[in-house]
Order: structure tokens, then sequence, then C-alpha cells
């Protein structure tokens, strides 16, 4: 009976058991999409990650990310897991590993740094794939309904509920504070009814709230929520955040701007994650956003298919 080995992380942490699990099948050679899926779904995880030969051979490899439910065509903290995970082996398929590595992904190509203390990887910061995209706006309404909270919680402070991307699409909104963020609860009958199209392409409501204050406003906390794509709660979304940040930079007046925001997630579910991004805008544009964070591995096995 065949087998493909795996290797679990927690990212956007330095405590096991704390930031989101990741798993990554290190070389997915012969696996076909169903068996990915399927693997994904056993998992249960918010993604899992398949590591295959890069199509072009200047790049690390080709890296296929899944929830699951679906293949997905850029995330966050797959990126980082994946790149700390080859990181630490020191080699893939049969070749070592660069201090920059570069993933071929359905959203692009996707760049990432290895960070080190002495010989031993730490973690690993990403560049999106893709520039800022929004589309529609969402009434208050309907978030509020979402995450079962009074529409009032919802602040349209500096903008009202929209979608964002930059390589995966997520509702991005305000809440009035803590106590708002703290209460919400996924209703899935209302995502499935909030449900529309991404420019991605798929049919999908994926929901980023976030709080933050006038007095420090690149310091978020946050929560996303997926229960559509079999995620009820996700305790660490870089893509989220990298979406996120961009889009308040370029909401700011400033023409030119390199800003640092740490984007604290998943402390509702006693899986607290620390997300840093980074975020260059220059002449209007944002031009540029980097996701970093730390990773520790917490197993090793193999799966039978």
């Amino acid at each position: 009976m065949p087998t493909v080995s795996f290797t679990t992380v927690d990212v956007f942490t330095t405590n096991r058991f704390e930031g989101n699990p990741l798993a990554v099948m290190t070389d997915a050679r012969g696996l076909s999409d169903e068996d990915m899926q399927k693997i994904a779904a056993e998992f249960g995880y918010s993604e899992v990650t398949f590591v295959l030969p890069p199509e072009n051979p200047d790049n690390t490899a080709r890296v296929r990310i899944f929830t699951p439910t679906m293949e997905v065509p850029f995330a966050g903290h797959p990126n980082v897991g994946t790149a700390y995970v080859l990181g630490a082996r020191g080699e893939v398929f049969g070749r070592p590993v660069d201090e920059v590595m570069r993933f071929e992904e359905k959203a692009g190509l996707v760049t990432v740094d290895l960070r080190r203390e002495g010989e031993r990887v730490v973690s690993a910061a990403i560049r999106a794939p893709g520039p800022l995209v929004t589309g529609r706006i969402v009434s208050e309404e309907t978030v509020a309904r979402c995450i079962s909270i009074d529409a009032s919680q919802v602040s349209a402070r500096v903008h009202r509920p929209v979608l964002a991307s930059v390589g995966l699409s997520f509702v991005v909104a305000e809440l009035t504070g803590l106590d708002a963020l703290a209460a919400a609860r996924p209703n899935l009958a209302c995502f499935q009814d909030a449900a529309g199209p991404t420019p991605e392409g798929n049919h999908d409501f994926s929901l980023f709230v976030y709080v933050r204050t006038p007095e420090t406003p690149w310091a978020i906390r946050a929560r996303m929520f997926a229960p559509l794509d079999n995620v009820p709660e996700d305790p660490a979304t870089g893509s989220a955040s990298a979406a996120l940040a961009a889009y308040l930079v370029s909401l700011e007046p400033d023409a030119d701007m390199r800003v640092s925001l740490t984007i604290e997630q998943g402390v509702e579910m006693g899986r607290r994650s620390i997300i840093g991004v980074d975020v260059v805008k220059t002449n209007g544009v944002v031009t540029d956003v980097t996701i970093c964070g730390a990773c520790v591995e917490v197993m090793r096995g193999e799966i039978a298919y």
C-alpha cells in the first residue's frame, strides 16, 4: 500500500498547541486531486498543503493548498508553514533549500524568505502574490446576522464591510469593540444566504472581523469565520490579515507609506496567534504586502492511500 509522509506544524506561534495547525505532505507525487481532497478532509485543518516538483526548475516547488472542502489559490499560514517545514528539512526533491524560496501556486508565484536563529529556521515571511482587489460592499446587517450580533456593533467608522483580496477573498468588517468580537458566533444559514461570487471564481463567504482603536490603529485583534468551507473559525489567517492590512493602508490619505501591523487572532479559541504584516504604498497604490510568522513542529507521520 503506498504511503505519503507528512509533518504538522503550528503556525504564527512559538508554542505548541497554539497558533494555526497545518499538515504538509512533503512529497505529494502520486496523489490524485481526489486523494488530496480526501486527505485534507481527514485532517480537518483549515488547510493542508501538498508539495510537488516545480514546473519551472528555477523555482523551489509547486504547492497546492486544500481546505476540507476545496482547493484554494493562495493562503497565508500554509505558505509560512510549508516554507518552515522544507527549510527545516534542508532539501526539497534532492535540492538544497535556499534562504529565498519560490512556490508555484494557482494564484501565482509566491516568494518566501526563511528566517533563522543560528542554523535553526524559526519563521518565514511571504509576499502576497496578487495586488489588492476589492469587490462588493456587504451590508452591516448581513455581517451582524452571520455572526449573531446586533447591526449596531458593526462599525462604519473607517469603511463599510467589503470584499478584499491579495490572492484569496474575504469580507472584512470592523466591529465596535472587544465585547462585540467576543460575542460573535457563526450562523451557517446566514453565511449560505450571504454567499456570492469572488474574484477567484468561487461562490463563497468568508468573514474577517476585527477591532482596533484610533490610538493604536496598527495593532489589531481579529477573528475569521468560514463555515461554508467547514472552518467554523480559524485561529490564524495570513491571507485575510494581508487583505485587511492592504485595504486599511489603501484608505490612508498619505500617498507613500510603509506600515508594520500586528494582528492577534485565535484568542477566543484558546489558540492565540500573532501575525506580522508589512505594507508598502507608493504613489497612492499598495505595491507590496508581506506576511511573517513563527512556527513550531508538532507531529510527523505517514498516510496510507
